[in-house]
């Protein structure tokens, strides 16, 4: 890749009139965690590269970096505007109660630095005990979702503004039907799932801090796969990136992983 030139990154349209979602971004998750000037340092080189689609969320403790982030790019030129970039968060299942859904959109976008979202999602499909920002969660501190009240409440952000799209991510498909009969809003995308991935349809989000990384991972919209090679590709088995195993609590609303996923594991 040209080290002077942006990559053009393919986007599709989320709903009718929705934004539109860069098939690339970048994930902004770290285990262990990361110190906030790293990580703000990171996005600043992945928007210097041409990432626009930066995602986060309460439970990483990445959104103040990455609204400095934003704040410095914007200063430096590096975007002319807060609207060149796609911006994901979500909502944690300690939030995930319908009166507070709202309350924890707005802090999001306070340590964000921003006006709004772009994709505002329900990030596990469980709650809370309300309050308590942590991973794993304890056992006892599960509860089941109202997901008729919190989606109510996500609709609700939409309507005002703070959010462009809302969604889910790590539902079973039987929970995304569910939500769909009772939404007045529905969700713009289930689950944000390099090239085999992108010929496929799906937005892919990669994470690295490390600079050739992120130009590599850029570097897959100029080439194809051979019939072949995604033939063999699609035969290696599938498994799930988290198999869920930390929401299961016997003192939670599922006891099992088959409970998790509905049977979809």
């Amino acid at each position: 890749m040209d080290g002077n030139s942006l990559v053009n990154i393919p986007e599709v349209l989320l709903g009718s009139s929705g934004p539109r979602l860069p098939l690339l971004g970048m994930g902004t998750a770290t285990s262990p965690l990361v110190g906030s000037d790293e990580i703000k340092t990171a996005i600043l080189q992945a928007i210097e590269l041409g990432y626009r689609h930066f995602d986060t969320a309460t439970l990483y403790r990445t959104e103040e970096p990455l609204g400095e982030a934003i704040i410095e790019a914007l200063s430096r030129g590096l975007i002319k505007s807060r609207e060149e970039l796609f911006i994901t968060s979500k909502l944690w299942c300690s939030d995930a109660h319908s009166n507070l859904v709202i309350p924890a959109l707005q802090k999001s976008l306070k340590a964000l630095q921003l006006e709004y979202l772009d994709l505002y999602l329900i990030h596990w499909p469980v709650s809370s005990r309300p309050g308590i920002y942590e991973f794993p969660i304890k056992k006892e501190d599960f509860l089941p979702m109202d997901f008729k009240g919190v989606w109510a409440a996500m609709e609700e952000c939409h309507k005002l503004g703070l959010t462009k799209s809302i969604g889910v991510s790590n539902f079973s498909c039987k929970k995304l039907s569910d939500l769909l009969a009772m939404a007045e809003v529905p969700p713009a995308i289930n689950q944000i799932c390099l090239r085999w991935a992108y010929e496929q349809g799906v937005c892919i989000l990669v994470k690295s801090f490390h600079s050739e990384r992120m130009k590599e991972n850029l570097d897959i919209f100029n080439w194809t796969l051979s019939e072949e090679e995604l033939k063999k590709i699609s035969e290696i088995p599938q498994s799930r990136g988290s198999s869920g195993v930390d929401y299961i609590s016997d003192k939670g609303p599922f006891k099992t992983l088959e409970e998790l996923w509905d049977g979809e594991i």
